[in-house]
């Protein structure tokens, strides 16, 4: 039997290895690796061609969602199914469009998550019944045909680093605060501009507030 060649990405140890402790438990799951980052599980997709990535959201580096992308561009063959604590439908749609397959919250109970990983690893797709439900109940509420989004879904890390910029805080002030280099301070700088097709300080201010990220100051 051809077992489902399983890459586990996540930050937090123990849950990782409690993930893959039980996968192995199945007969036919194989973990071929771990990651503790998207760098880092990027480069284990590139070496290893697993049939299934179980990726977590918010890491620190590399975005998951970015990482997902060149994922899919250099590994077609191999999917991905998140593995996250946020019951946000925004952020399944962002997954969706990264190009992930799956989309399991973490309290799920462990028969539906490897139900999930089957039903993905033979070509299907899998969406958390919790989060497809808000997603069904704002459709209703709204009376709209489709949610979409001028713009993409900001990381924990990205929506941090926005704040502190909206505040006026330099690159250097929040490497210190985030106990992040200058560098990836820059780096997210830089992706949080292009994502969100912002082009000077003022249109982060903006964005900052309405998406109320930080709050208007008070009148005097």
């Amino acid at each position: 039997m051809n077992k489902i060649r399983c890459l586990v990405v996540d930050d937090h140890v123990l849950l990782r290895q409690g993930v893959s402790r039980l996968l192995q438990g199945e007969q036919d799951f194989e973990v071929v690796a771990e990651a503790g980052d998207a760098s880092e599980a990027l480069a284990k997709v590139r070496e290893l061609r697993p049939d299934i990535v179980l990726m977590d959201i918010g890491m620190s580096g590399l975005s998951s969602f970015d990482a997902v992308r060149m994922m899919k561009k250099e590994a077609p063959a191999t999917k991905i199914v998140f593995l996250t604590m946020y019951e946000d439908e925004d952020y399944m749609m962002e997954c969706f469009r990264a190009g992930a397959s799956g989309y399991v919250l973490k309290d799920t109970p462990v028969p539906e998550l490897f139900g999930a990983v089957r039903e993905v690893y033979h070509g299907g797709n899998y969406f958390s019944a919790r989060v497809l439900g808000k997603v069904v109940e704002e459709l209703r509420l709204n009376g709209r045909e489709g949610r979409t989004k001028s713009d993409s879904v900001l990381t924990p890390r990205e929506r941090e680093v926005i704040k502190l910029l909206a505040e006026g805080n330099s690159v250097k002030k929040i490497a210190d605060i985030l106990g992040l280099s200058a560098k990836t301070v820059e780096a997210h700088k830089f992706n949080l501009m292009r994502k969100l097709d912002i082009h000077n300080k003022a249109q982060l201010v903006t964005y900052a507030i309405r998406k109320k990220i930080v709050s208007l100051p008070a009148s005097a």
